[in-house]
């Protein structure tokens, strides 16, 4: 049984993941602003857990009750994320902020607390976006968070070479098009080939066997455009 840490699981991607993991038999803390879709489900070695990762006060509590009951953490999945679609022209500097506070503060801040934590060997994956691929297809109105999804790949990439040596991996997954209400709410109509659940099923695979084969890696994991 592994101990997992996954962020953003009140739907889409994340939600798949914690239902995988559970299935699994694998223990798992949900988190997420709003933690009652999974208390819902009532799954065996699974909390649902309100986390706000852009509340510091509520991270460290957050935090100190998962080390309570779990001393080593096996795999963490920086799957939140805040989408803002606004013309550069218009921009709202709260709304960017507020994106980046979720996108890049957030990994950083869950990561730092709970990076003496894990154990030997240990997985951070990190969910990007192909919008944040240095050279792919850009969007106009996605400046704030397709740039707060560049700088999580650069901080995977740093965090794989400082701690190299500790038997933590780090890598992180440039998604493409996947059926999700983000999704909808950036390209209204479109149709994705990738379901939320044939995403989670691929991240989940990754999350318990990709450290064997990368670190500090981005993965575009892609087949249309966007």
């Amino acid at each position: 049984m592994k101990t997992v840490v996954i962020t953003g699981t009140s739907r889409g991607i994340g939600y798949e993941l914690v239902r995988l993991f559970a299935d699994a038999g694998h223990y798992v803390f949900a988190l997420s602003r709003n933690f009652q879709p999974i208390k819902d489900l009532n799954l065996p070695h699974v909390e649902s857990l309100a986390c706000d990762l852009t509340d510091e006060k509520n991270l460290s509590e957050v935090v100190q009750h998962i080390l309570n009951k779990k001393s080593k953490i096996d795999i963490l999945i920086n799957n939140a994320g805040q989408f803002l679609k606004q013309d550069f022209k218009n921009t709202v500097m709260k709304d960017v902020k507020s994106v980046y506070k979720t996108n890049v503060f957030g990994v950083f801040g869950l990561t730092s607390h709970l990076i003496e934590h894990f154990s030997n060997p240990a997985h951070v994956v990190t969910i990007s976006s192909m919008g944040g691929v240095q050279g792919s297809v850009k969007f106009p109105g996605l400046a704030a968070y397709s740039s707060s999804k560049a700088a999580v790949i650069t901080l995977t990439e740093l965090l794989a070479e400082e701690y190299k040596e500790t038997g933590i991996s780090f890598n992180v997954l440039a998604l493409g098009a996947v059926q999700t209400e983000m999704l909808a709410a950036a390209f209204p109509g479109l149709e994705a080939p990738v379901s939320a659940h044939d995403m989670a099923d691929y991240i989940f695979d990754f999350a318990l066997k990709g450290h064997r084969f990368y670190n500090g890696k981005l993965l575009q994991v892609a087949n249309s455009t966007p």
